[in-house]
């Protein structure tokens, strides 16, 4: 979509193509920011899996872009929900480095059972959650069967982590000022970005799916009509992504409450270097 953004007027493009072009140039363009902010302000190196989260959605969308009509629709499908699964993934790992970064010093039973009760409360949620395909259904003898494996995958890790996220913002958001995840923290602000774009999955995917249950089109302009709302509801999604890519935009480019005392004091605190003349 980015080349064909150059290349096709928009005047003479339909107003939905529009309006990707134009979520897609904004949240690509913030994305590319917000690794800027990481890289130069030294955040990555606290928050390496965020950065490397932030970087592959990045690729998702390049990736989109230039796929898309430029090769076959299987090689393109594999390409992209690998993509997504390996975002899955980075994901769950993101939740593990927020979690060690939010409860450092807490102990690791106390841990692995505050862990442990997450996975099963998500687990419960996510197995009750929508439609699953039938045993029968999930056919892994041909590429298609398995590419259709490999998209649920990414579909459902993708609400799973949307739980987790949400669960483990609720503990940050208790808890998190006890140990080094208070208020204004970097941790604190990337956790809440997170669990902000969570809850805008969650409802979009419950508002579709509740949309796809009780609507019965009788006419096209009904149909169209819920079409319409649909797109409009994953606008909003793609909207409040956007908005948490600026969140950390503005609060990963400050620095943390204390961190600008704290600095001369450790500088004073260090051993000065003795000069070559020290002893003269």
């Amino acid at each position: 979509m980015l080349l064909s953004f150059f290349v096709t007027p928009l005047h003479s493009a339909p107003a939905g193509q529009i309006v990707e072009r134009v979520f897609w140039t904004l949240t690509f363009a913030a994305q590319l920011v917000l690794l800027v902010v990481l890289l130069g302000r030294d955040r990555a190196r606290r928050y390496p899996l965020f950065t490397a989260g932030i970087a592959l959605a990045a690729l998702q969308l390049m990736a989109e872009v230039l796929l898309t009509g430029r090769m076959a629709t299987v090689p393109r499908q594999e390409i992209l929900i690998t993509l997504a699964d390996l975002a899955v993934i980075v994901g769950l790992l993101v939740l593990v480095e927020l979690a060690r970064r939010a409860f450092a010093g807490l102990q690791r039973s106390f841990g692995v059972v505050y862990a442990v009760g997450m996975l099963v409360v998500a687990g419960g949620v996510l197995t009750v959650w929508g439609p699953w395909p039938a045993r029968k259904d999930i056919i892994l003898d041909s590429l298609l069967g398995k590419l259709r494996l490999m998209q649920l995958l990414a579909q459902k890790g993708d609400l799973l982590v949307a739980l987790l996220t949400v669960g483990l913002v609720l503990l940050v958001l208790l808890f998190g000022r006890r140990f080094k995840a208070g208020w204004r923290s970097h941790t604190q602000m990337i956790a809440i970005g997170l669990s902000t774009v969570a809850i805008a999955l969650l409802a979009l995917q419950a508002t579709v799916e509740s949309i796809i249950r009780t609507a019965h089109p009788h006419s096209q302009q009904e149909y169209e009509r819920i079409i319409g709302l649909i797109n409009n509801l994953v606008y909003t999604d793609k909207l409040v992504y956007l908005c948490a890519l600026l969140w950390w935009i503005v609060w990963l480019w400050r620095d943390e409450p204390g961190a600008a005392k704290a600095a001369p004091e450790l500088a004073a605190s260090a051993p000065e270097e003795e000069g070559p003349l020290a002893g003269e």
